[in-house]
C-alpha cells in the first residue's frame, strides 16, 4: 500500500516543518516511494558550478575529500544542497518505479533515461558510492537513488546527443532560454563569465537576437576562453579581466560602448562578488539577469541602491517554458559549439 504524497514533496520535509523541500534543512531520503513519486536509479550528478567550485576549493582539489564532502552533505541533509552556496545541480538516471497516482499523468515508463530539471537542492538522494569525479566538468558518477516529485520537471535524454553532453547543456538550460526572452534587436548585451558553460550559450542566443544592429560583449577571466569566443564569432567585443572588480568592469564597458553602457547584462560567473560589476555596467532602466547561483541578492539590491542605479534585476530562474528544447537545439544548430562542448564538458 502506497502512502499519499503532496505534489510539491512537503511530505518529505523533516525540518523545519511547514516549508517546501528546497529551503528545508533536512528531507526524508528513504527510497520507498509515495503514491505520486518517481524512483530514479542515478547514474551521474551534474553539480551546480558555484557549488562544485566551493566544494573543490574546500577540498583543496583533493578528489577523495570532494567525495567525503559530497557524501557528508547528503548524509546530513538527505539531498545534495551545498550549505555554503545553497545550490545543488541536477542528475541523469533511469526510471526504476512510478507511483500509481501518476498513471495517465506522466509520459514516463520504467527504463526511460531522463535528466531531472529540478535542483538537487530539493531532490531526496542517496549516494551508495561515488565512482568517478570529473573535476573539469563538475560531474560525478555515482551508485545511488533519487526521488522525483509529482511537480518535478524532467527531460527524456535525446537519442542524437551523447548523455554527458546533454546533461552539461541541460544543467544551464535556463540561461539561453531566458536570454531569448530578454534580448531585443539592436540591444547592447554584456555576458560576464561569457567563456563558461552557461555564458557561451547566452552569447550564442544574444548574438542571434540582437542582430547586426546590436552589440554583444563577452567578459571572461582567461584569454584562452576569449580566443574560443572570437574563433566562433560569438561576440562583437571580447574583454579579459576580473569580474569581481566592479570599477575595472565599468571603465572597460564604458569604453566599449562609447559611454552608453548596456541594455542587458547577464552574469554567469560562478564565483561571488560580481553583483556590482553587473549593475555598474548596465544603463539606467536597463536589465541585469543574475543567472549565477553565487549571486548574493542582498548585495545586489543594496548595492544598486547605494550607487543610485535604477535597474531591473532578474533572479536566474533555472526554468522557463521550453528551456530544455532550446538548449538541445543549440547543439543541433551549431556544430562548432557542439564540438566545443563535447571537448570541454562531456
Amino acid at each position: 500500500m502506497f502512502k499519499k504524497g503532496n505534489p510539491y514533496g512537503t511530505h518529505r520535509v523533516i525540518e523545519p516543518k511547514g516549508v517546501l523541500p528546497q529551503p528545508a534543512l533536512k528531507v526524508d531520503n528513504t527510497m520507498e516511494i509515495y503514491d505520486n513519486e518517481i524512483l530514479i536509479n542515478v547514474q551521474t550528478l551534474n553539480v551546480d558550478s558555484a557549488s562544485f567550485t566551493q566544494i573543490n576549493d574546500q577540498a583543496g582539489g583533493d578528489v577523495e575529500k570532494i567525495k567525503e564532502i559530497m557524501k557528508g552533505i547528503v548524509a546530513e541533509r538527505g539531498k545534495h544542497q551545498n550549505p555554503v552556496t545553497g545550490s545543488g545541480g541536477m542528475l541523469i538516471g533511469t526510471i526504476e518505479q512510478i507511483g500509481p497516482a501518476l498513471e495517465g499523468k506522466t509520459d514516463l515508463k520504467v527504463g526511460d533515461k531522463i535528466a531531472t530539471l529540478v535542483s538537487l537542492s530539493l531532490t531526496p538522494l542517496v549516494i551508495e558510492e561515488i565512482l568517478t569525479v570529473r573535476k573539469d566538468i563538475d560531474q560525478v558518477d555515482i551508485k545511488g537513488k533519487a526521488i522525483l516529485f509529482e511537480s518535478g520537471i524532467y527531460a527524456k535524454l535525446p537519442s542524437d546527443i551523447p548523455e554527458n553532453l546533454a546533461l552539461s547543456v541541460l544543467d544551464v538550460a535556463g540561461a539561453p532560454a531566458q536570454t531569448i526572452k530578454l534580448v531585443k534587436e539592436g540591444d547592447t548585451v554584456l555576458v560576464l563569465g561569457g567563456g563558461g558553460k552557461s555564458g557561451l550559450l547566452c552569447l550564442y542566443e544574444a548574438k542571434k537576437k540582437a542582430g547586426p544592429t546590436g552589440k554583444v560583449i563577452c567578459w571572461a577571466h582567461r584569454e584562452a576562453s576569449l580566443a574560443t569566443v572570437k574563433e566562433l564569432g560569438l561576440a562583437d567585443v571580447c574583454i579579459a579581466g576580473d569580474a569581481t572588480n566592479a570599477i575595472e568592469v565599468y571603465e572597460k564597458v564604458m569604453e566599449a560602448t562609447d559611454g552608453k553602457l548596456c541594455d542587458l547584462v547577464i552574469s554567469c560567473v560562478s564565483r561571488p562578488n560580481c553583483e556590482m560589476s553587473a549593475i555598474l555596467a548596465t544603463k539606467d532602466e536597463g536589465t541585469v539577469y543574475f543567472f549565477s547561483m553565487a549571486t548574493s541578492f542582498t548585495k545586489a539590491a543594496l548595492g544598486a541602491e547605494g550607487v543610485g542605479k535604477d535597474v531591473n534585476m532578474i533572479i536566474g530562474n533555472g526554468y522557463t517554458k521550453g528551456h530544455a528544447d532550446t538548449s538541445i537545439q543549440i547543439m543541433r544548430e551549431s556544430k562548432e559549439l557542439r564540438d566545443l562542448y563535447t571537448r570541454l564538458y562531456a
